[in-house]
């Protein structure tokens, strides 16, 4: 039983993985435009996000920024050997963000972030070859952050606040290679959880030597998501008494860990029309080491600890902005992203190689209060030779499952900024 569990039960890693191994990073219109920096730029609310202590260096007592992309994703599969491929049909994601910052007086500065890091979804057909780990998985997750920024002296500020995360998961697989009913329907087991919420927090703090240059650092603490009593249903499971399980639903409890971000950065404003800027992020992915999974009413202790042993990973990020005409800014940028997964942990819920990232848009005044944001985004992951090696079937042996993959995302995106 517990062996069947387990196999059954590590369906529940992909929920955490895609959540952390798959993250476009899409948090601002003008930040994304210019490579996604912006710990040490200050031109809009999306301070809010990147370096809530640059907020108090805004000029305008209210600042509003809002915006949405459009994510076109798709990842190919291939195995050579065996001839077996398969393409996702991945729904477009639309990622959205609200900021908002007012200047209570020259000091201090209170700010409000909404925001969707995690909002994407992975479809692969119906029982293709790799459906024991991933039919399809659903994640959606709001962050919503209070922040207040303080100037300590002309040159110095801090800020920062909680963070308040909830969202909801709905995954789908197969429960093994083979298992089917006696009409041949693959047995499957589909997860479902809304709700999932925890609270975690973040500081930041800007340093500006001179005129032309800023230095910003920004913390964003780990976050355990809690799922609890989530909905497990179980499909065209055989009548079997070798099968110790059977059709309907259950209950299963989880904790995945969101890793700490640290960010640092500089930007260096060359004349009136030129600005520059670099972000260095480190992500704490070594936390994860694995998932324990608690299924139904079993007795007390994880029913299944499903290894990951994911690494720390870094981005590097170079941004520029050109202030073309009053009316129109110019921005392009580059980013090169590590993954956290190791070789023989890549599962294809989690399509997750290193990557590289290039962006471009521009801003138009509409008015001197009012502009139009706009950006985009073309992701291209490394093509790589990878697969997972710790399936558990139903004997409790690990079976390996591994390819080709190629994947690739395009985000146009569109927002307002405005000022008072």
């Amino acid at each position: 039983m517990k062996k069947l569990l387990s196999l059954i039960l590590f369906m529940l890693v992909t929920v955490v993985t895609y959540a952390g191994g798959y993250r476009v990073s899409i948090q601002g219109q003008r930040a994304l435009a210019m490579g996604h920096t912006g710990v040490a730029v200050v031109n809009s609310a999306e301070l809010v996000f990147f370096n809530p202590a640059g907020l108090v260096y805004l000029e305008s007592k209210i600042n509003v920024s809002a915006g949405a992309n459009a994510v076109f994703g798709q990842v190919a599969f291939q195995n050579e050997l065996t001839g077996i491929s398969s393409e996702t049909d991945n729904p477009v994601g639309t990622p959205l963000e609200l900021y908002g910052s007012y200047k209570v007086n020259d000091w201090m500065t209170l700010g409000l972030g909404v925001y969707t890091p995690y909002g994407s979804e992975v479809v692969w057909p119906t029982d293709w070859a790799g459906s024991h780990l991933v039919n399809n998985i659903e994640l959606a997750a709001i962050y919503i952050q209070p922040i207040v920024s303080f100037k300590l002296s002309d040159v110095f500020s801090i800020g920062g606040g909680p963070i308040f995360v909830t969202g909801s998961v709905n995954f789908n697989r197969n429960l093994s290679r083979t298992l089917a009913d006696i009409d041949g329907n693959r047995s499957n087991v589909t997860l479902d959880d809304s709700g999932v919420s925890n609270w975690g927090w973040s500081i930041g703090a800007m340093f500006n030597p001179s005129e032309r240059l800023r230095v910003g650092f920004n913390y964003r603490s780990e976050i355990i998501i809690k799922a609890e009593g989530g909905e497990a249903t179980f499909s065209n499971v055989p009548n079997s008494p070798g099968v110790p399980f059977s059709n309907g639903t259950t209950t299963f409890d989880a904790n995945l860990p969101l890793p700490a971000e640290l960010t640092v950065g500089v930007s260096y404003q060359l004349n009136k029309k030129w600005l520059f800027a670099f972000d260095y992020n480190r992500q704490y992915w070594s936390v994860y080491k694995s998932l324990d999974i608690d299924f139904g009413n079993t007795p007390t202790g994880p029913d299944s600890r499903n290894l990951r042993n994911y690494k720390n990973s870094s981005v590097y990020r170079f941004g520029t902005q050109y202030e073309a005409t009053p009316k129109i800014t110019l921005r392009a940028g580059y980013y090169y992203d590590e993954t956290p997964v190791r070789p023989g942990f890549f599962a294809p819920e989690t399509p997750r190689n290193d990557s590289q990232g290039f962006t471009g848009g521009l801003s138009f005044a509409v008015t001197p209060k009012l502009a139009i944001d706009a950006s985009f985004l073309y992701l291209r992951f490394s093509e790589v030779e990878a697969s997972y090696d710790y399936a558990t079937e139903s004997n409790g042996q690990f079976s390996s499952f591994g390819g080709t993959y190629k994947s690739s995302v395009f985000s146009p995106g569109l927002g307002v900024t405005y000022k008072l």
